[in-house]
């Protein structure tokens, strides 16, 4: 009799299963080289010759073939008549030119400082220690900050997974009961920018290091948010501004380990101080499930182990923490992506 246990999670032979799970890095490479050359912008018109892209980006039309081939079986581009290809609902989002592009976020994983300390994850797991230090001698906040390019590829990428997560964040909780909301650690200020324009009542504060900063006040300006939204660079270890009905933090506890993590709520719950008003901490992350079932909060957190050192948490997880920076949780608000709000009050 065939035992269900015996089954692969996909339905395949389970050997097979296994290989396609130690192959993936062979798509995500694929894909960031994608998304580099910038091919899906070249089939904005529709389907190209692939002699014609080889000839614009200069690469070598056979293996340039073989690239979209690849591509093309796993969903990314398609395969037409005559040798073309063309966009696929996932190609789309690999353009720089549509609403809630992925292609800053493609870009990542073909960064070396990305991938290079996976290949120490054994190191990180014998140790508990960040194998991206082991690596580069420094931590990953130091290291994009003396490598601003490198820096810049992270900040492209958390922007356009805000993107493309900020919409299912504001159709999931109710802002507008707030006047002024703070993000601290908000990047380039797309989750700000997005509660501004779907509430006009709304002010909004970035704080963030200095050189990441100046581009969410020239972001703010563009998108007309100017006098309601600004950005100011600080650091959150030792100060947060005041003056906020909400404080947000979004993919920021993750990048801690509970201690340091605490100390950045213990930062915010001191600027929040004896204020009259309700105040609300609003935690933007991934909540581990219990159970053996698939989630990417469960992979996240590897990526957390080898590069920052900090980690993803189930839901009691974050009440241990809250508890510890001088907040208690009051719930946990699913949203229809990854991400969850984890709301609490000061104590």
């Amino acid at each position: 009799m065939d035992d269900p246990r015996n089954r692969a999670p996909q339905g395949g032979a389970p050997a097979d299963e296994l290989a396609r799970l130690v192959n993936g890095f062979y798509i995500s490479q694929a894909i960031s080289v994608a998304a580099r050359l910038g091919l899906a912008d070249l089939m904005s018109n529709g389907p190209v010759p692939v002699e014609e892209m080889a000839a614009k980006i200069g690469a070598h039309p056979r293996a340039l073939h073989r690239l979209l081939r690849a591509l093309a079986s796993v969903g990314v581009f398609a395969e037409r008549e005559g040798g073309t290809f063309g966009l696929t609902p996932m190609a789309e989002k690999l353009r720089s030119d549509v609403p809630g592009s992925f292609r800053g976020f493609a870009l990542l994983p073909g960064e070396p400082s990305f991938w290079g300390p996976w290949g120490e994850l054994l190191y990180s797991v014998k140790t508990g220690k960040t194998a991206f230090s082991k690596v580069y001698g420094m931590d990953v906040w130091e290291w994009r900050e003396k490598n601003p390019e490198a820096g810049r590829v992270f900040n492209d990428a958390m922007t356009a997974l805000s993107d493309a997560q900020s919409k299912a964040i504001v159709d999931s909780y109710d802002f507008s009961i707030f006047k002024h909301v703070i993000d601290v650690g908000g990047g380039h200020g797309a989750l700000v920018q997005a509660l501004a324009k779907a509430h006009p009542q709304l002010r909004g504060t970035v704080f963030d290091l200095a050189f990441v900063t100046e581009r969410a006040n020239t972001s703010f300006a563009a998108e007309g948010l100017g006098e309601r939204c600004h950005a100011v660079s600080g650091d959150m270890f030792k100060s947060v501004p005041g003056g906020g009905d909400a404080y947000l933090f979004k993919y920021i506890m993750h990048d801690w380990e509970d201690d340091r993590a605490a100390d950045i709520l213990r930062t915010c719950r001191k600027a929040i101080g004896t204020a009259s008003a309700p105040v609300k901490l609003l935690v933007f992350e991934q909540v581990i499930p219990p159970g053996n079932g698939p989630h990417p909060s469960k992979l996240l957190d590897l990526q957390m182990l080898v590069s920052a050192g900090g980690r993803e948490r189930t839901e009691e997880e974050f009440a241990s923490l809250f508890e510890a920076g001088g907040f208690r949780l009051e719930r946990v608000v699913p949203t229809p992506s990854a991400i969850s709000v984890i709301e609490g009050v000061p104590v």
